[in-house]
């Protein structure tokens, strides 16, 4: 057993658990919860310190068994959750993550915050008083009897006759070297019920010479008094169960209880084994298992007479299972079944499927040099099944944002109680998917915003009175797809921006001049400048100007951009648009001065014939409506082209904003691996990364969203200083 593995799956299940937990926390205080909420939060807790008990990391164990005592009170109605328990179980469950976060440090040994473990510890002890049934997490040396030292009898119908389970253990000999300790388990076993009579086996001791004490020689038989199901005493010895020798016999109290359980089946699955397991009698384990023994038999026996054979399920059990199975048709039950895989590994097959796609744009590029039509067909068929393979590989980087979004329940709960303001969180289009690397780097930009939202955006309680809004404030997070780009909205029913007090900011530390003429969405946009900002007053959620610069370096590092909308007196939205991938994109080639340049495929609108008339100011009309565009030769400095040369004209569009892009020629699609710029190019302005075409030159993406910008911005600079291209605007939007 890899016990590095198992570590970092513990670590990984336990964050899980946390996060479930805490939204399931979250939802209670909603109202939304239920006692299925408390049970769920109860499971997790148990399972955290289950899993933590297995390889004694007993920092985890002890502080979470006083966490599961008090929702054990909870969920019995003994205790009512209130809004200050509710703080106190969303802290417990932060000082569970760090605990986590040393097992994953190999830090388990040193507590992270002892002051906090003990205050934590002492109001979790209020709620729980001194009664005997909150005392510390049992230990192996108070659980285990010393009287009656007889060997337990294991004849199947005194087992089966008795109210208590019966396991028997015999641990894999090489338990010890694998870091385990078999006394953990039992121990663990402990927490689920009371061992009632244990008897130790010692007929594999060898004799003392040959003695290793690295070797664990000793079997346990036990008896044990529990409510658990077998699954949950099954799940006791997860970490051993391939290597061991475990069998689990049911009490004669629940034989009765699987025996109604699979009559009072309504629809079972036709299997004998799923039946089993629906009725509570048989884990998957122990299905698992038995299918491989029965399959190593030159003549396999039955299911049925194997499970009994080896003392895993009583016969009137099995007898029970084939009735019921005999009184309907076979039915499968088809559940969504997830593996996790390594992100490395996942990046692997991107950058691999990435070199495939070039490869076959160098095949394509060979077969039409060749004129060979069976090997043009051949490498268009190559063509479609690699596009096929990297859609298929891209949307296995894809996760809902509702990774992101989870989080802001927990923030906005806090920050509202801090702020002393009243704040409903909104959340919508968590479903939405992106690539897993976004949602990496999203998190901080998010929060940066979310926020500063809440603290300036948001009025306070008697201000919100006073305008005539409800006393609650809303913050709304949303996500959505548009134009082959992902959007994330992050916006409230708050002040609004000041755009006034912005303007003044801006020209009292020389961001523009007191001559210019800003839309207003580029007034907004300077809340973005480093160091920049309008408050009144520093707090600790802002204030300081730092925060917004970096949101905005954040996203362009994505290769998206950040708009802001704002009405005064009615809120404000922090607009986020970002592509859908950062791996392989369609793209669109076109040619300048005799290079290939591409442009993502998602924002081309179409192409049309640029004439030479009326294109002196770098606006055109198209269809009767002013279209800005830029031309890339002047943009990259290229020689100007001769007067008989025909250009093109390839409108994108990013967002709701439309620009035309000049070309020399229109070279058609292209499946482009975008490969990042170096360091000393990552500066440049309309260049958003290069490809490898497939005559292995490299060629440079258009960055759409930045040339856009730079067209509308030179429409307006133009309109503003040109008294005639003026009207015309203004008549134009007069007739819209």
């Amino acid at each position: 057993m890899n016990l590095d593995s198992a570590r970092i799956a513990l670590v990984e299940e336990a964050r899980e658990l946390l996060v479930a937990m805490e939204d399931a926390l979250l939802q209670i205080e909603a109202g939304t919860g239920g006692p299925d909420g408390i049970n769920a939060i109860f499971r997790a807790a148990h399972t955290i310190k289950g899993s933590a008990g297995l390889f004694a990391f007993d920092n985890v164990v002890s502080f979470t068994h006083i966490v599961e005592s008090l929702l054990d009170r909870v969920r019995n109605g003994k205790l009512t959750i209130d809004s200050d328990m509710l703080s106190l179980l969303l802290k417990s469950g932060d000082y569970i993550s760090a605990l986590v976060d040393a097992i994953e440090q190999n830090t388990e040994d040193q507590e992270p915050n002892p002051a906090l473990r003990s205050q934590l510890e002492a109001q979790l002890k209020n709620y729980l008083g001194t009664t005997t049934e909150d005392a510390p997490a049992p230990s192996i040396e108070n659980e285990l009897p010393v009287e009656n030292p007889s060997r337990v009898e294991i004849d199947d119908s005194e087992r089966v006759s008795s109210d208590n389970w019966h396991i028997s253990l015999r641990f894999n000999p090489d338990v010890l070297r694998q870091g385990l300790d078999p006394v953990s388990f039992i121990r663990y076993l402990c927490t689920l019920g009371r061992i009632v009579h244990i008897h130790t086996l010692v007929d594999k001791l060898p004799n003392a010479d040959e003695f290793d004490p690295e070797t664990s020689y000793l079997g346990y038989e036990i008896d044990f008094a529990s409510e658990a199901d077998r699954k949950q005493i099954e799940g006791v010895f997860e970490f051993v169960r391939e290597e061991s020798q475990i069998r689990i016999l049911p009490p004669h109290s629940k034989v009765e209880e699987y025996l109604h359980l699979i009559d009072s089946l309504q629809e079972p699955a036709g299997r004998l084994g799923e039946i089993l397991i629906n009725g509570g009698a048989l884990t998957q384990s122990e299905l698992e298992s038995a299918l491989l023994l029965q399959q190593g038999q030159d003549c396999p026996p039955p299911l049925g007479s194997l499970l009994v054979e080896q003392e895993i399920v009583p016969p009137n059990v099995v007898s029970a299972a084939l009735s019921k199975q005999k009184q309907s048709e076979e039915k499968r039950s088809h559940e969504q079944k997830f593996i996790k895989v390594e992100v490395g590994k996942l990046d692997q097959l991107i950058n691999l499927v990435g070199e495939l796609v070039i490869a076959g744009a160098g095949a394509n590029l060979v077969a039409k040099q060749k004129s060979v039509n069976a090997f043009e067909e051949a490498a268009q068929a190559v063509s479609v099944l690699v596009e096929q393979i990297r859609d298929a590989a891209l949307t296995l980087r894809m996760v809902p944002i509702g990774e992101v979004f989870q989080r802001f329940p927990r923030v906005v709960r806090e920050v509202s109680r801090d702020l002393n303001k009243e704040i409903e969180l909104v959340i919508t289009g968590a479903e939405t998917e992106l690539d897993k690397s976004m949602v990496e780097k999203l998190s901080d930009p998010l929060m940066h915003i979310v926020r500063n939202a809440m603290d300036h955006g948001l009025e306070a309680t008697p201000d919100r009175l006073l305008a005539g809004k409800p006393s609650t404030g809303i913050m709304r997070l949303n996500a959505f797809h548009d134009s082959g780009s992902i959007v994330i909205e992050v916006s409230d029913d708050g002040r609004g921006l000041n755009r006034d007090k912005i303007l003044a900011k801006a020209l009292e530390r020389g961001l523009i001049q007191s001559d210019q003429n800003l839309a207003d969405s580029d007034i907004y946009r300077l809340i973005f400048e480093p160091g920049f900002s309008t408050a009144e007053k520093v707090t600790n959620l802002s204030g300081r100007g730092v925060g917004m610069d970096v949101v905005k370096k954040n996203i362009e590092s994505l290769r998206g951009e950040v708009e802001v909308d704002s009405t005064p007196g009615h809120g404000a939205t922090i607009r986020i648009r970002l592509p859908l991938t950062l791996a392989i994109i369609d793209g669109f080639q076109v040619m300048v001065n005799g290079a290939v340049y591409v442009i993502p495929l998602e924002m081309v609108i179409e192409c049309v014939d640029l004439e030479k008339q009326d294109t002196h100011h770098n606006i055109i009309k198209l269809r009767g409506e002013p279209l800005p565009f830029v031309r890339l030769r002047t943009l990259f400095n290229l020689p100007a082209t001769a007067e008989n040369e025909r250009e093109s004209l390839v409108i994108v569009q990013y967002g709701t904003q439309r620009a035309g892009l000049v070309v020399d020629k229109l070279l058609g699609e292209f499946q482009a691996v975008i490969k990042p710029l170096g360091a000393l190019f990552q500066q440049m302005r309309g260049i958003g990364g290069s490809t490898i075409l497939g005559d292995g030159q490299v060629s440079l993406i258009l960055d759409v969203p930045h040339l856009v910008q730079m067209a509308r911005n030179a429409q307006h600079h133009q309109i503003s200083h040109n008294p005639l291209l003026r009207l015309e605007a203004d008549l134009n939007s007069s007739t819209v």
